[in-house]
């Protein structure tokens, strides 16, 4: 599960992508012991969640950026500090959250404003997935819906997959909820049944505002 910056980590959770760019348009990695902790600090945990959980901490990969035909955000100018990443499954539903610390706030709002705001992140991320899909699988949806504003930035995207098994069509559910403060760019993905869309949507709520909670940077 490659992750970069905000849509990137997006765009890389369901297959990662490799391009060549002259000069690299790869963010600058430059971790400190204070954003290191403040960004484990900040990952979802297992009392977010519950005995029932399981799963842990696991190394973010930094390697993968969002690219896709005629759209490649900038992310060379951009200094990531810290990154942290856990990875959660119960019965049926998988969750993973991020947390990355970069170096101001001013570079937060312009990799936002490049790989969220932008009008061609949204069709990007759509035909990213479909890349990534089998033939067994169908992307049915794709698009923002509404999310408690906990934050400067917030927004929520899901993605409806149809799944082919056994002579039988089931849909999954592909949430991806991204929130930004001050240095901190949060990510949580959460793929589930789609008939538990309710359950789904109060946890990426409360577990949104408990990764706020603990972000410090």
């Amino acid at each position: 599960m490659p992750r970069t910056l905000f849509a990137a980590v997006l765009a890389v959770a369901l297959v990662p992508v490799a391009t060549a760019s002259s000069p690299p348009n790869k963010e600058q990695v430059r971790f400190n012991k204070a954003d290191q902790a403040a960004a484990r600090a900040a990952v979802v945990r297992k009392a977010d969640l519950g005995s029932s959980w399981g799963g842990g901490p696991t190394k973010p990969d930094t390697s993968s950026k969002m690219s896709c035909p005629g759209y490649e955000p900038k992310q060379s100018d951009l200094v990531l500090t810290g990154a942290a990443q856990t990875v959660w499954g119960r019965s049926g539903v998988e969750l993973q959250s991020i947390a990355q610390v970069l170096k101001s706030p001013a570079m937060v709002a312009r990799d936002w404003q490049r790989t969220v705001v932008d009008p061609r992140a949204v069709g990007c991320l759509r035909y990213i997935l479909r890349q990534g899909l089998t033939s067994h699988e169908r992307l049915v949806s794709f698009q923002r819906l509404a999310f408690p504003h906990l934050a400067l930035y917030t927004r929520l995207y899901r993605a409806v997959i149809e799944v082919r098994a056994q002579e039988q069509k089931v849909r999954v559910l592909a949430d991806f909820v991204l929130v930004g403060r001050r240095r901190t760019e949060l990510t949580l993905s959460v793929t589930a049944p789609a008939a538990v869309r309710a359950s789904v949507s109060r946890l990426e709520v409360n577990l949104a505002r408990a990764m706020l909670a603990r972000a410090r940077a």
